[in-house]
């Protein structure tokens, strides 16, 4: 049996955020989460350490491995210490827990000599969201475009993934990342019965392949009834960017933007409170790294 195995497994942005329609689709990117799992035998003594952020509270580490010991029936057998690492900005809407809930399932896995198919490892981490309190619909979407890569369009109340579609490689991904948190479990989801048609709309026009137009269309509808501001998307469409919105329930904001214009639209960005993070599309499946 191996007593210590490692995963990793990418970040995500928002194309549709599910929450107020029950139908989702995000992207893959090349940012990443990577999770240790050491086995222990102090049985049902499961710690966790988020080394990136010492201050985030660790509870999805622990009910992420909590539920792959019940899948397996072990959970009178071991206990476990977990370590994360990760380059995700927590609580920003850039899908840090779907991330970090599929490397910590995956290394789990290994670490206890198993195997799983790809949705149901995917599935316990989106269980232990739930269980954790850091989502609201299950994250379905996200867990799968951070999982597979590439653009995942999903039901989320029916745990479907309903679409997989590849990503261009002529395009970089810009990231505004204020500097203050926000909870997906605090969404206060009342809020966005009135978007349910605007957002219906952004996801049958990425179903038909306009998937910058529904981002962008996304965006505006999520930040109008979320409160925040849409100054920056919007700059940075004037700047040249394809696309530009909330990513999640936010406050982060995703601008897609053609290379011949990175520079342009960067330096706009810049010209707001917060930092600017730079990231590409991500096409590779969350793996077992030892």
């Amino acid at each position: 049996m191996s007593v210590r195995a490692q995963a990793i497994a990418h970040g995500a942005a928002t194309i549709v955020n599910a929450i107020a329609l029950g139908r989702g689709i995000a992207f893959g990117l090349d940012l990443w989460t990577k999770a240790e799992v050491k086995l222990t035998n102090e049985a049902k003594i499961i710690t966790g350490t988020i080394s990136s952020d010492l201050e985030e509270k660790t509870t999805l580490i622990e009910k992420t491995v909590a539920r792959v010991f019940r899948h397996f029936g072990v959970e009178k057998q071991f206990g476990a210490k977990v370590t994360t690492s990760s380059n995700i900005p927590i609580a920003r809407g850039l899908k840090s827990s779907s991330a970090a809930a599929n490397a910590v399932a995956l290394a789990t896995v290994a670490a206890l000599a198993k195997e799983l198919d790809d949705l149901s490892v995917i599935n316990l981490g989106v269980d232990a969201a739930f269980d954790a309190k850091v989502t609201v619909t299950g994250a379905f979407d996200d867990a799968c475009a951070s999982y597979f890569g590439g653009v995942a369009v999903t039901d989320n109340s029916k745990r479907k993934l309903l679409q997989r579609l590849p990503l261009p490689d002529d395009l970089t991904v810009l990231l505004h990342v204020p500097t203050k948190k926000a909870y997906t479990g605090d969404t206060d989801v009342s809020k966005l019965a009135t978007i349910k048609p605007a957002v219906k709309a952004a996801f049958e026009e990425a179903k038909n392949g306009n998937l910058w137009k529904a981002l962008t269309q996304n965006g505006i509808a999520y930040s109008s009834a979320l409160g925040y501001d849409n100054s920056i998307a919007e700059h940075a469409l004037a700047a040249g960017a394809l696309a530009a919105g909330l990513c999640g329930k936010g406050p982060a904001v995703t601008v897609v933007v053609p290379n011949a214009k990175l520079d342009v639209v960067k330096a706009t960005m810049r010209s707001h409170e917060g930092e600017v993070l730079e990231a590409h599309f991500n096409s590779q499946k969350a793996r077992v790294v030892t």
